[in-house]
C-alpha cells in the first residue's frame, strides 16, 4: 500500500494527552497520549482488553475520562462531550441499525438524525451507494443482509453527514475477506479526501494498511510509529518454519539458545534468532535431529504482530501479566 504524507501546519484533528479512563480498581486506559492528523489512517492495535473500545467512547463523548483529555476538533472530551458528536461519526462495534427498515430507510433515518439537507441527499446517496456497492441492495430488510452488507450500511450510515472525523471500533470483527478488503477500500478513500480515521482492530495484517499505529496493552501505549518503522525496530532475524508438527517445533526452538522468542502462529513457528548468518541451518540441523517433519525453513521480514509479541515480551508491566 502506498503511504499516504501526514498533514503539515494544519491542526490535529484529534489530540489525546494523558487520556485515562478507570474502572474503579482497574485502568482500562492508562495515560495515552497520541495525535492523529486531518486525511491520516491512523489504528489503535491490540487485543480484547486492550482498552481499543473504551479509548474510542471518550474520543466519542460517550464516556467521560477520570484523567486527562482528549480534544476533538479543538472541542475537549471531558469538558464538552455533546460539543465533540457534531465533528465525528462514531460506529461501534454495535452500530444500531434497524433490521425492520431497508438500506435506504436506514440511510434515511440517519440523514433526518444528522439534519443533512433534503437537497444533498441524493447526491451523498449516490455516492455512497458507488463505493459500497449497496445500490441494488436498497429495498432489502437490513436484517436480511450478510455481516460484510451490514457493515458496510453501517459506514454508509455514519458517512451520511460527511463527518470531519470517522471513530471505528473493529468494524471488520466477523467479517468475510471479500467484506473485508471492500471495507478497507472504503476507508482509503475517505482518507483520501481529508476525513481523520482512527479504526480499531485486533487484526495485525490490518494495522499494517494504516498511515501509523499505536500499540495498545492493558491500557497502555506501548508503542507509535507507522507500520514500517515498527518492523525495522526488530531485533534479530526471524525465521519461519511450516510444520504438521509446529506446536512441538516451539517446544523444541524455546530452550535454544541462539533462538531468542518462538511463537506460535497456526502452522508456522516464528522463531526470533541472533543475526548470525548460521542460525536457520542450525534450527535445520536440530528439527532433523528431532525427527520432526518440516514443510519449509526460511528467514523472513518481521510482522507487525512479530513486533507487538516483542514490545509487549520487553514491557514489565504486560508482560507481568502474560
Amino acid at each position: 500500500m502506498t503511504r499516504r504524507p501526514r498533514s503539515t501546519g494544519t491542526a490535529a484533528a484529534i489530540e489525546a494527552r494523558a487520556l485515562t479512563r478507570a474502572f474503579g480498581a482497574l485502568t482500562a486506559v492508562d495515560a495515552l497520549s497520541f495525535e492523529v492528523a486531518p486525511g491520516e489512517l491512523f489504528g489503535l492495535v491490540g487485543p480484547d482488553g486492550a482498552g481499543k473500545t473504551t479509548t474510542l467512547r471518550m474520543l466519542a463523548g460517550v464516556l467521560r475520562p477520570t484523567g486527562g483529555d482528549a480534544m476533538v476538533r479543538g472541542v475537549s472530551v471531558a469538558a464538552d462531550p455533546e460539543g465533540v458528536k457534531h465533528h465525528i461519526a462514531y460506529m461501534s462495534q454495535r452500530f444500531g441499525l434497524y433490521a425492520d427498515l431497508t438500506v435506504r430507510e436506514n440511510i434515511d433515518f440517519y440523514a433526518d438524525l444528522y439534519d443533512v439537507p433534503r437537497a444533498e441527499r441524493i447526491a451523498r446517496l449516490e455516492r455512497l451507494y458507488a463505493f459500497s456497492n449497496l445500490g441494488p441492495f436498497e429495498g432489502r430488510l437490513a436484517g436480511q443482509l450478510s455481516g460484510g452488507m451490514k457493515q458496510k450500511l453501517g459506514l454508509c450510515c455514519a458517512l451520511i453527514h460527511q463527518p470531519e472525523i470517522l471513530l471505528l471500533d473493529e468494524p471488520t470483527f466477523g467479517v468475510d475477506p471479500i467484506s473485508r478488503r471492500d471495507l478497507w477500500l472504503i476507508l482509503e478513500e475517505m482518507v483520501s479526501q481529508g476525513v481523520a480515521v482512527l479504526v480499531s482492530t485486533a487484526y495485525m495484517d490490518e494495522a499494517e494498511r494504516c498511515d501509523r499505529v499505536g500499540l495498545l496493552d492493558h491500557g497502555r501505549l506501548i508503542a507509535l510509529d507507522t507500520p514500517a518503522a515498527l518492523q525495522q525496530t526488530m531485533h534479530g532475524q526471524v525465521v519461519a518454519v511450516r510444520s504438521p508438527d509446529a506446536r512441538r517445533v516451539v517446544a523444541l526452538l524455546r530452550p535454544l539458545p541462539f533462538v531468542r522468542r518462538a511463537t506460535l502462529f497456526g502452522e508456522t513457528v516464528h522463531a526470533v534468532v541472533s543475526e548470525a548468518a548460521d542460525a536457520r541451518a542450525r534450527i535445520v540441523q536440530a528439527l532433523d535431529a528431532a525427527g520432526l517433519a518440516v514443510d519449509e525453513v526460511e528467514a523472513i521480514d518481521a510482522s507487525l504482530e512479530d513486533v507487538f509479541i516483542e514490545r509487549v515480551s520487553a514491557d514489565p508491566v504486560a508482560a507481568g501479566a502474560l
